[in-house]
């Protein structure tokens, strides 16, 4: 299989959940080929009929990890790498891990209800299905090459791997070992139950809305008319006359000059008028001298300089 068509815009976004899974299936299995071998990595990460009853719950998640050889594995991470890009640049990382993770659980659950006698169940083959769903959920008429030979659109192709899984689950109802067809098909089946609930619907349909949206950058923001039914006469005229009025008030008027002022005009120096007993001091002063002042007389004297020295 093969891509022929793409006919949408892509997203810049690097696959990097895609990266990491195929990465940890490759990092597990080159473990398990060169330390542990195929059997001792089986028994520890894959899922097995008894782990339930003893508690070893891990191997619900981690059988989607291992894988029974080198042919098994490339078959698997191609087939990721054929779907799951796309699928994620459309979701995010995020998501797209937490829908990966859900379709390998989906694969178990079918496996044990209807191969529980199947041997030990290993392989992502369950997850990477239910992610070929979600590309032909979305992009259902891309085509791709059948065995890089048969051209055929994706969803008939999902079609067609549902109903070869289906039939091959009843067939091997009570085979204990080889191919986990059930497991196949109920990742698919949990796929299409993830993207046929109702949440789900609505942010994906919110996220095509909202993927196509262009930037306009950091222009200025403007402001938006309240109603966008044509104005007649009247209100034009009205909204004319209002923003000329806007326009006057915001106009800088010219500040008045200012008037000439006159000079302040010092106020008299109020000068007290002299005492009677002051007046015979200088009377006194005039006629004998400051010798004949007494010390009464002097200190009169140094008061009254005082003051008008303040004055002046």
């Amino acid at each position: 299989m093969s891509y022929v068509t793409y006919d949408e815009f892509e997203s810049s976004r690097s696959p990097s959940a895609v990266y990491w899974l195929i990465g940890l299936c490759v990092a597990v299995y080159f473990v398990q080929a060169t330390l542990v071998g195929d059997a001792n990595m089986a028994t520890w990460l894959g899922y097995a009929s008894g782990d339930l009853q003893s508690r070893s719950l891990w191997t619900l998640v981690t059988y989607m990890f291992v894988h029974g050889g080198l042919v098994h594995l490339l078959l698997n991470m191609w087939t990721l790498w054929l779907f799951g890009p796309r699928v994620e640049r459309a979701w995010g990382a995020s998501t797209f891990t937490w829908y990966y993770l859900w379709c390998g659980l989906g694969g178990w659950a079918f496996h044990y209800m209807f191969q529980p006698n199947g041997g030990i169940l290993v392989g992502a083959s369950a997850a990477i299905l239910g992610v070929a769903v979600a590309y032909a959920s979305r992009w259902p008429d891309d085509e791709v090459l059948f065995f890089g030979v048969v051209p055929m659109k994706v969803k008939w192709l999902v079609v067609f791997m549902a109903l070869i899984n289906i039939t091959m689950t009843v067939l091997d109802s009570g085979s204990t070992g080889g191919t986990a067809y059930a497991a196949h098909f109920g990742g698919m089946l949990a796929g299409w139950v993830y993207l046929r609930a109702p949440n789900v619907g609505s942010l994906d349909r919110f996220r095509s809305r909202i993927a196509p949206a262009p930037d306009y950058g950091d222009e200025t923001p403007r402001a938006v008319p309240k109603s966008s039914r044509p104005r007649d006469g009247r209100e034009r005229e009205t909204d004319d006359i209002v923003a000329q009025s806007k326009a006057a008030m915001a106009r800088v008027r010219p500040a008045p000059a200012p008037k000439p002022q006159a000079p302040p005009v010092p106020a008299p120096v109020a000068v007290p008028a002299a005492s009677t007993a002051l007046d015979a001091v200088l009377d006194k002063i005039a006629a004998t001298g400051m010798e004949s002042l007494t010390p009464a007389e002097r200190l009169m004297l140094d008061e009254w300089s005082k003051r008008l020295r303040e004055l002046t």
